[in-house]
C-alpha cells in the first residue's frame, strides 16, 4: 500500500482535530448538566437505539465500545441520577433492557440540540454538505446496527 499523500495526512489531521474539539466541547456541555461524557453517550445510545424495543445493556456496551460490566456500572450511575430505568426482558430473562425516563429524555434532547448545532458548524467549516453528511450518517448507522446484531449473546 503506498504511503498517504501530504494532502491525505493534512485531511486526517484536520479530521482528528475536529473530532477531539467536538468531544471536548460536548464534554463541557455534559458537565454543565452534571454528567460525565460517558453518561451523555450512554443516554444517546439508549435514545438512538433503532427499533421499538429499548436496547439491552449489552447493546449499549457495544455502542460505547466498553465491556459489559462497565456498561452495567455506567447504567447504575445513570439510573441513580433518575435518567434511565431498567427491566428484565420478558421474552428473554437473560437480557436487561434500559429505557430513558422523562427526565432522561429531556436531558438528552437538550444535549443533542446543542451537539447538532456544533456538528453543523464543524461540517460547514470542513465543507461537508448536508447531503453527504446524511448519506454518511445512514451508512454508518447501518454499520452500527450490523455490529450490534453480530453479537446477540450479550445482554
Amino acid at each position: 500500500m503506498p504511503e498517504p499523500t501530504e494532502e491525505q495526512y493534512q485531511i486526517m489531521l484536520i479530521f482528528h482535530c475536529a473530532l477531539r474539539n467536538f468531544q471536548r466541547w460536548s464534554g463541557e456541555q455534559s458537565a454543565a448538566l452534571g454528567l460525565t461524557t460517558q453518561q451523555h453517550q450512554f443516554l444517546l445510545a439508549v435514545r438512538a437505539h433503532p427499533g421499538p424495543t429499548p436496547p439491552s445493556v449489552g447493546d449499549v456496551s457495544r455502542y460505547l465500545l466498553i465491556r459489559h460490566h462497565s456498561a452495567v456500572e455506567l447504567a447504575n450511575r445513570v439510573m441513580a441520577l433518575g435518567l434511565v430505568s431498567r427491566y428484565v426482558d420478558p421474552a428473554d430473562h437473560r437480557r436487561v433492557r434500559v429505557q430513558l425516563t422523562d427526565k432522561g429524555r429531556d436531558v438528552i434532547a437538550r444535549l443533542s440540540e446543542v451537539d447538532l448545532a456544533q456538528l453543523k458548524s464543524i461540517a460547514e467549516k470542513l465543507r461537508i454538505s448536508p447531503e453527504f453528511l446524511g448519506n454518511l450518517s445512514q451508512e454508518f448507522g447501518d454499520f452500527l446496527s450490523e455490529q450490534v446484531n453480530e453479537d446477540p449473546g450479550h445482554g
